[in-house]
């Protein structure tokens, strides 16, 4: 079981009796030995069910299913492998009802709790209702209810918002409701105040292993602690030097306080990089060295030495993007890689993405882009699908909840609070309850009348929905949906940008002409992968026609992102298709051209756009549910720009590091004690924590390249509408590279290789003429 592994990972593997650490260095096979010890656990004779192996995304848990799956063949289907997130919906749906919830409450999301806190607060201003959302999240986050917040309040603003927190909280429990955060929350409770569902777990979970330990928050500590109890069988693999997330709760505090609660804990550290060449490596625990360390650790790898790291310098933004689609281009041409899903570009901030993008364009680079907003994410898209889904499901009280007050019909949190309250009394979904005959013994006349012609509603949506068929009649029923409900008013009135209101109302406008283009047949979703595919669409243009125009080519998932704004993506995509592009070249095509003329290349591409009519209501229901799965990346070959938090746990041949600029990476470290934010200047304690993180993140950077790793600066960059000068990060000079460094013009190279290439056509070609001369 243990072939192939390492002595550091076997060590790991092997060690079963008691807390251990495994302190797994970037690309050091830290999932090979999470799976290799589930094997092992199962080997020794303990039930597969009893195992619990907690990642922190859903991509990662259906990942290590499926490396346990091939391991281990089928007991590994019941390990539990799940998010620590999808662990909390368990114990609450089994448990929760020592805490007075029911097994059927409500998930919020995002937006769902942004609406109940404008309402708990008394505020219309959405910007306002985000900061109370971002401080409740952190207290949650930190264990406290909002009786401690408030408490322990360092001003004015946060009593106010641990107040605002109360009444939040008053909401939830009438709504029988949770939002993310009490996922963690909740069970932490439930485990804490109720000894007979903590003997329960304990009992039931045999060995508890935890990949990203570091990203962990107090509260998923304190809840791991009393999962695995005194016996402590418990591992934890991660990595200090890779904790990019204090932003959002995740402490290092976490990884000190093991040894302390468990004085037995056994530390492995796992140091050999199986995916780094060692000039890489040699980068990487440079820029890392200076930051403390809890447990010191220096990785190597035998893949030898590869190529030197590259130090680009750039005049401004634009001239860096020119730079690294020429590198791209000319690596492509070296014959040193052969598909553009080799290449990585990487930055700091969603932002940067844009430039790099139409210079990909403009070279016509197929790329997709990892870390934006999905489609479906957006508030106007959720507000429709809650709907859509309401009809589909009555029982669904998120959905219910939404549609009954986006946008406001008059019925209030009182009335809803009391009809939650209510329907949790008689075990009724809060339709269900909307419909009772004894509802008028909580609710005055005037609120059950308003209920009632909203549960009316409803139902007569669901029955028109479900005898509308084809384009034309879908069109006209959603857009008169929308006018019945005011939809458009709903937009402008809450948001202080009318511009922004409108580019919503044209997402909701796009949505429609999709949504009835697929009842009349026009997209076949089974051809394609799905509208899941506008995912990480950028800003500018229609992300809904960037979905109709992937679909209708049979695009892999997040193809459809990249569109440019102009014209309908859908041409775009199928003129592209016409023209024999490949993976995401038909979302990058420029406009022009004639529609229909591009409509008959996609045929003749065997692209088929033409279904059989299907129902509005069938339409909803597959809308229903696309809208609540994880999309699923498909292995596509483009380039991919991505954020450096969302390349963390991700790898490529190729990555160049943009933007390495002091002020972009590290970020805006300026603060009132060192204005500058130089290394040179006194820094704050917070400021100096902040620092270590940035030193991490590019570290992390830095450790997702294989083969080649290139990293550039500008010698100006914009500042708002300015352009100011510019330093390169001082992470460059950390990096050490002194003679080991090339620095190298891409363009220059490039112009070589073409010199090259077309003296090769001309001799080829003159041979040619001259063998066929009589």
């Amino acid at each position: 079981m243990s072939a192939g592994l390492n002595p550091a990972q076997q060590e790991a593997v092997n060690y079963m009796h008691g807390p251990c650490l495994v302190l797994a260095g970037a690309g050091s096979g830290k999932t090979r030995v999470i799976t290799h010890k589930i094997a092992r656990l199962i080997q020794a004779g303990l039930d597969a069910r009893r195992i619990a192996a907690i990642t922190f995304t859903n991509k990662a848990a259906a990942e290590m299913r499926e490396r346990a799956r091939s391991l281990i063949g089928r007991q590994a289907k019941d390990v539990l492998v799940c998010t620590f997130h999808a662990l909390g919906v368990r114990m609450l749906r089994q448990d929760g009802a020592a805490l007075g919830l029911k097994p059927q409450f409500s998930i919020l999301d995002s937006d769902d709790v942004t609406s109940i806190l404008k309402d708990a607060g008394g505020s219309t201003d959405m910007a306002t209702a985000r900061q109370w959302q971002w401080a409740i999240s952190l207290w949650k986050n930190m264990g406290l209810t909002a009786a401690q917040a408030e408490a322990q309040a360092r001003d004015d603003n946060e009593k106010v918002t641990a107040r605002i927190m109360a009444r939040y909280e008053e909401r939830l429990s009438a709504y029988q409701s949770v939002d993310f955060d009490d996922l963690i929350g909740l069970p932490l409770k439930l485990l804490l105040q109720h000894p007979e569902v903590r003997e329960k777990w304990q009992a039931q979970l045999g060995h508890v292993l935890v990949d990203e330990y570091q990203d962990t928050n107090a509260t998923q500590y304190e809840v791991l602690k009393l999962l695995v109890g005194e016996r402590g069988r418990l591992t934890a693999v991660g990595d200090d030097d890779q904790s990019i997330y204090g932003w959002r709760g995740a402490t290092l505090d976490n990884l000190k306080r093991l040894p302390l609660d468990f004085p037995q804990l056994k530390v492995v550290k796992l140091e050999q990089n199986y995916r780094s060449t060692s000039a890489i490596l040699r980068a990487a625990n440079n820029v890392i060295g200076p930051n403390p360390k809890l447990y010191p650790k220096t990785l190597f790898s035998q893949l030898g030495e590869g190529e030197p790291v590259r130090i680009v310098d750039a005049d401004n933004e634009e001239h860096e993007a020119e730079r690294t689609v020429a590198r791209i281009q000319s690596t492509r041409a070296n014959g040193l890689a052969q598909e553009w899903k080799e290449f990585a570009v990487l930055y700091r901030a969603n932002h940067q993405a844009r430039i790099f993008e139409k210079a990909l364009r403009k070279a016509q680079i197929p790329y997709k882009v990892s870390g934006g907003q999905s489609f479906f994410d957006r508030a106007e898209i959720k507000d429709l699908c809650a709907w859509f889904r309401l009809w589909i499901n009555n029982d669904d009280d998120p959905a219910f909840l939404r549609a009954v007050t986006t946008p406001k019909r008059g019925i209030g949190h009182t009335t809803l609070q009391n009809l939650g309250a209510f329907a949790s009394r008689y075990k009724l979904s809060l339709f269900e309850a909307l419909f009772s005959s004894s509802l008028g013994s909580v609710l005055p006349a005037k609120a059950v009348d308003s209920l009632h012609e909203f549960g009316r509603y409803v139902n007569d949506l669901e029955f028109r929905a479900r005898h509308t068929i084809g384009a034309e009649d879908a069109k006209a029923f959603m857009l008169e949906w929308l006018k019945d409900i005011d939809y458009e008013k709903h937009l402008y009135d809450g948001e202080d940008s009318e511009k922004l209101a409108a580019s919503r109302w044209t997402n909701v406008l796009d949505f429609c002409d999709w949504m009835s283009q697929r009842a009349g047949g026009e997209i076949d979703d089974l051809s394609g992968a799905g509208p899941l595919q506008a995912a990480n669409a950028p800003s500018g243009g229609s992300a809904a026609q960037r979905s109709v125009g992937a679909i209708s080519r049979g695009a892999g998932p997040l193809q459809a992102a990249n569109a440019p704004s102009g014209g309908s993506a859908a041409q775009r995509s199928v003129g592209a298709i016409s023209r024999g592009a490949g993976p995401l070249q038909a979302a990058n095509a420029p406009s022009g051209g004639s529609a229909a003329q591009r409509s008959v290349g996609a045929i003749s591409a065997g692209v088929s756009l033409a279904t059989e009519k299907k129902s509005l209501l069938e339409v909803a229901q597959t809308i229903a549910l696309l809208s609540t799965i994880s999309e699923r990346e498909q292995d596509q070959n483009v380039v991919t720009l991505s954020t450096l938090h969302a390349a963390k746990g991700l790898e490529w041949p190729h990555v160049m590091l943009v933007g390495v600029t002091e002020g972009l990476l590290p970020f805006k470290l300026g603060d009132e004690d060192n204005p500058t934010g130089r290394a040179d200047g006194p820094m704050s304690e917070g400021l100096v924590q902040r620092l270590q993180e940035e030193r991490r993140l590019m570290y992390v950077g830095i450790t997702r390249a294989q083969r080649s790793l290139a990293v550039s600066w500008t010698k100006k960059r914009k500042k708002g509408r300015e352009m100011i000068a510019a330093q390169p990060s001082r992470f460059i000079a950390e990096m050490a590279l002194e003679t080991a460094t090339t620095k190298e013009d891409p363009r220059e190279k490039l112009k070589a290789l073409r010199a090259e290439f077309a003296k090769k056509a001309i001799d080829s070609a003159a041979a040619a003429a001259a063998a066929g001369a009589p």
